[in-house]
């Protein structure tokens, strides 16, 4: 029976949600949280013999020594294989999987499997380190993720091979399939002709295609936003959006703000130097230039507040929940356009 160790975080381990994600590393005996579904659907291929947890934002924040820290946990364990998560589209837990299955992969050399959601940004930083399992959005498809998981297991302990495209660890491989590639191709577009259910050999991304807005009729009478992804916030950043994989976002008013400054104002992002932004935060969101602009009559008038969130590392589901909500406050308010920056 294999060993099996648990990687999971502060909130599947039962310690808090975000105002526990600074929970530093530690070790627990035997499966804990969704560890114990996963122990029941391994059915005595594999046992969990341990978890490791860790906070979110203490391993992403801290992450050389978090990681050392993990994988000594991990280490003591002398485990076969190692799961982490599953994370569906958490993007700092997506990528604190990643992580571990990275450190796993380089220092103890046994197989790592864990399940994301495809717009996970863990997904594509480190799919090359684990066995991925494709997931839902959210817990909500837990009860699909668990076995999908556990049968990756089964197999690595029934030593079979594992051919699943999806679960190639990100690596194409040359292999002698039992057709030759033309007849493989027509067999899969006669299927798809007749609607019928096919797996392509090599799946394509899918990008989205924004249809730019007419230009603003006159600037002079127009009503300008500014919203931002580089994480400009009020100065003690008071919605605690994340440094990386932003879970929220904020809106801030402008009223009685002519300019930023060191004192009002600050970056909450982590994916840059924010040394040159924290001295003067209108570098990032050039809120003295619009005001400039108004008073010179070049623009209508600048909307009271600022929207603002951190598009390092950002799931891009979140980032399109985060402009549906903004974008229908900002027509709520009658707002023209936006003046819309980044880092």
């Amino acid at each position: 029976m294999l060993k099996v160790v648990h990687y999971i975080n502060q909130f599947y381990a039962g310690i808090g949600s975000e105002e526990k994600a600074d929970t530093p590393p530690e070790k627990r005996a035997g499966a804990v949280g969704p560890g114990l579904a996963l122990q029941s659907a391994l059915s005595g291929a594999a046992e969990i013999v341990g978890t490791v947890i860790c906070g979110d934002s203490y391993i992403s924040e801290k992450l050389e020594s978090a990681s050392a820290e993990v994988l000594e946990l991990i280490r003591s364990y002398q485990p076969d294989v190692v799961i982490a998560g599953p994370a569906f589209n958490a993007g700092r837990y997506g990528i604190a999987c990643g992580a571990v299955a990275k450190l796993i992969e380089e220092n103890l050399h046994v197989p790592v499997v864990t399940g994301m959601f495809e717009e996970n940004p863990g997904l594509d930083l480190f799919r090359r380190y684990a066995y991925i399992v494709p997931t839902g959005n959210s817990a909500a498809s837990m009860r699909k993720a668990v076995p999908a998981m556990a049968n990756i297991i089964k197999q690595i302990a029934a030593g079979v091979k594992i051919s699943e495209p999806h679960m190639s660890k990100g690596l194409r491989k040359n292999y002698f399939a039992d057709k030759r590639g033309s007849k493989r191709a027509v067999d899969m577009l006669i299927k798809k002709i007749k609607g019928e259910e096919f797996v392509t050999e090599y799946p394509m991304p899918v990008f989205d295609r924004v249809e730019p807005r007419p230009a603003v009729a006159d600037i002079r009478k127009a009503k300008i936003a500014l919203v931002s992804t580089g994480g400009p916030v009020p100065m003690g950043n008071p919605d605690n959006i994340e440094s990386s994989s932003a879970s929220k976002y904020g809106r801030y008013s402008l009223k009685h703000i002519t300019d930023f400054t060191p004192q009002n104002a600050q970056t909450a992002h982590g994916g840059y130097d924010p040394v040159y932004a924290n001295e003067d935060l209108d570098r990032v969101l050039p809120l003295d230039v619009v005001k400039e602009m108004v008073a010179a009559g070049e623009i209508g008038a600048l909307h009271d507040y600022w929207y603002s969130t951190v598009g390092n590392g950002t799931a891009v589901a979140s980032s399109k929940k985060f402009a549906a909500e903004i974008a229908e406050q900002l027509h709520e308010d009658h707002v023209d356009a936006v003046i819309l920056t980044s880092t």
